[in-house]
């Protein structure tokens, strides 16, 4: 199996159209039509279901689609890997960030490495904890950023500075909104949003043992989204402050959690992967910058 094959396949499973395809891919309708017969022979399963103005993924396609994303991204890795080696001015960098107004602070050292090595190219994806560690452990990024504890065992890691502080969001119509704090017994009866990872952990820790009595009406990976069913005044959304610029023109209001609750925020690293130079910098840097807080 090729990866240029896999990329042709991959052109056809976003653009579901065999000669768009082949134009973006700058290869003849033909040449790639021979290529995923091979692919299908090669792996003994059809992988496109054919109509009669576009293709569509059968399951086996679905399933190879979602691997070779991965294998993809980690061919095109390892290629900068290699080129940056005698790079001493830059690099690619890749990292997977939680939703965070500390992510200001990565951000300021990013801006930092990119004075020293102006030619620092910086790859960001967002996720909640399982999805960037899932990355790291395939090799797919350098850093993590996550707002719980991490498995000592399989990653080094810093503490941030600064921890998240939780808030709700709500309309600003919502009763609650005129009280200046929100306590775990005024959000019994209310529908609320949260990540399934930080319902399960920061506010079920929180709320202690008024957390049975509350209720996740909806689950949400980026607090953006959560914000606008708050507005349409759905329920009330938990996240951190500052995550969510509430004004009296969207119609938002945050108010703080009582007690306070907090969270702390990691970077993290796979301790047995190997850095590229500009990684090991930008650890370098962090590190002057958190190093008594490295853990």
């Amino acid at each position: 199996m090729e990866i240029r094959t896999l990329r042709y396949f991959l052109a056809v499973a976003r653009e579901e159209n065999m000669t768009k395809a082949a134009e973006l891919l700058h290869v003849t309708q033909p040449t790639l039509s021979k290529a995923l017969k091979l692919l299908e022979n090669e792996l003994g399963k059809k992988l496109f279901t054919r109509h009669s103005f576009s293709i569509r993924l059968t399951d086996a396609g679905v399933l190879l689609r979602d691997r070779a994303e991965d294998l993809l991204s980690m061919a095109d890795k390892i290629e900068q890997e290699f080129v940056s080696l005698d790079d001493v001015t830059g690099g690619d960098l890749y990292l997977g960030l939680a939703e965070s107004w500390q992510i200001r602070l990565l951000a300021k050292e990013i801006k930092t490495c990119r004075l020293q090595y102006p030619n620092l190219h910086y790859h960001i994806t967002s996720g909640d904890t399982e999805q960037v560690t899932e990355k790291l452990d395939k090799g797919l990024l350098d850093f993590g950023v996550i707002c719980e504890a991490p498995d000592s065992s399989r990653y080094d890691s810093i503490l941030f500075p600064e921890s998240d502080t939780w808030v709700c969001v709500m309309d600003s119509h919502h009763p609650l909104a005129k009280k200046e704090a929100i306590c775990a017994d005024d959000l019994i009866g209310e529908d609320l949003f949260c990540s399934e990872q930080s319902w399960k952990n920061e506010i079920a820790a929180w709320a202690g043992d008024r957390f049975g009595q509350l209720r996740l009406a909806g689950s949400f990976r980026l607090s953006y989204n959560g914000s606008m069913f708050a507005r349409e005044g759905l329920g009330i959304l938990l996240t951190f402050r500052n995550l969510i610029f509430c004004t009296k023109e969207n119609g938002l209001v945050s108010r703080p959690l009582i007690p306070k609750a907090t969270s702390d925020l990691y970077l993290i690293w796979n301790r047995y992967q190997p850095f590229t130079p500009i990684a090991e910098r930008f650890l370098e840097q962090v590190k002057r910058s958190f190093g008594c807080l490295s853990i």
